[in-house]
């Protein structure tokens, strides 16, 4: 088992907490986080290009000009791929753009990414980040005690006046244990684990 120490928000360390080495400690396998990542970011692709079949294009109801005699060539319908506003031939249309990730990659992943995280020394315990008001100022004097320039916060329940706090500020972001993922771990470059939120962290690895 390894240990980190705990730290207030004065950046004074208040004690030690035991991490478990099958989430924290894992061999830094990058394939993983790069699979993880494109599950994501394809999960998040709207798909919304759309373009008219001959079909779907209004009109095209009536022959433009008969069959023989005008000296043009025969044409059945205005709304032909052929002619200006017309439809489209293979054109797009709305997709899915995700894919399938086996759970058990999305937890090695997660751990993978908390891994790498503790190996660059970029990962901090903090014993509790009280927050009474909805303050931006406050909440950026305790990410400069830590040193904190660009970090993901993880929580382990609901804290509405920090959320709220953070979220106009560029380069932070709160999460909670359930919404932690890979991509938002690798975009930020410190990781502040609340102490109550390690063990919810464990558990959902593990499990």
């Amino acid at each position: 088992m390894s240990a980190a120490k705990v730290v207030n928000v004065e950046n004074q360390e208040v004690g030690e907490i035991t991490l478990d080495p099958n989430v924290f400690d894992v061999e830094i396998k990058e394939y993983l986080l790069h699979d993880m990542v494109r599950f994501q970011l394809a999960g998040r692709r709207a798909g919304n290009a759309c373009t008219k079949t001959r079909i779907e294009v209004k009109g095209g109801g009536k022959k433009p000009w008969k069959q023989k005699g005008t000296g043009r060539a025969r044409s059945g319908s205005r709304t032909s791929p052929l002619w200006r506003g017309g439809g489209v031939v293979f054109g797009p249309k709305p997709r899915d753009y995700s894919f399938k990730l086996n759970k058990k990659v999305r937890r090695q992943a997660l751990a993978v990414a908390l891994s790498a995280k503790k190996v660059a020394d970029n990962l901090m315990v903090l014993n509790d980040f009280p927050m009474e008001d909805l303050k931006t100022k406050s909440f950026l004097r305790v990410m400069k005690n830590l040193n904190v320039d660009n970090g993901l916060i993880v929580i382990s329940e609901q804290n509405e006046n920090l959320h709220k706090s953070a979220r106009n500020v560029k380069d932070f972001k709160v999460l909670s244990v359930g919404g932690l993922n890979v991509y938002d771990i690798l975009l930020h470059e410190k990781l502040v684990l609340l102490k109550p939120a390690v063990s919810g962290i464990e558990q959902r690895v593990l499990s």
